[in-house]
């Protein structure tokens, strides 16, 4: 085997809020996370074209203190088992808790991690082996784009926005029709 082959993987990157979730202002309980409709299928798709699944979530909740990495990681492992149960497990969860303006106490900073800046996406390719260009990101917002962009990121799609984001390589209206652009 090559070596590309045995350390470049491609990766769906997803946001959560907006992608995997239904948007709602800082989702941490478990009776409050609806998921988007089309996530499973899309999510089985990609792994069985052979990419990773990989979460890249900003949770400034937590850093404003409306929630602690505790209720997190509860949250996202009853949401990790979901997508097991689906065959489309996550390889990976980052998260950057920090907020420049509103974080409270330690959380109040800049951070390399907080979308639009790449360091999730970054630290997910040194981990995992991933080939970023080869690779997808969906993303709700202009930030998630611009992350995705600014790491190298190989195909960047927009989910349901209205927001304008010109580093966005297609502005899709479902995960239905994102699914049929990625494998038709």
């Amino acid at each position: 085997m090559d070596h590309q082959s045995t350390t470049s993987r491609r990766a769906l990157f997803l946001d959560r809020d907006g992608v995997i979730n239904v948007e709602k202002n800082y989702v941490h309980k478990i009776e409050d996370f609806e998921f988007v409709d089309g996530i499973f299928h899309l999510c089985r798709a990609a792994v069985k074209s052979g990419m990773l699944l990989v979460v890249v979530t900003n949770q400034a909740g937590i850093g404003r203190g409306l929630y602690t990495e505790t209720d997190f990681w509860q949250l996202t492992h009853w949401m990790n088992a979901h997508f097991e149960r689906a065959q489309a497990p996550i390889a990976k969860v980052y998260y950057c808790p920090f907020h420049p303006e509103f974080g409270i106490g330690e959380y109040r900073q800049n951070s390399i991690d907080r979308k639009p800046n790449p360091g999730m996406l970054l630290r997910a390719r040194d981990d995992l082996g991933i080939d970023l260009a080869n690779s997808v990101m969906i993303g709700d917002k202009s930030s998630d784009m611009l992350a995705a962009a600014a790491a190298g990121i190989g195909k960047k799609l927009l989910l349901a926005s209205d927001e304008v984001c010109n580093e966005a390589d297609a502005v899709c209206h479902s995960l239905a029709e994102i699914h049929a652009l990625l494998f038709p």
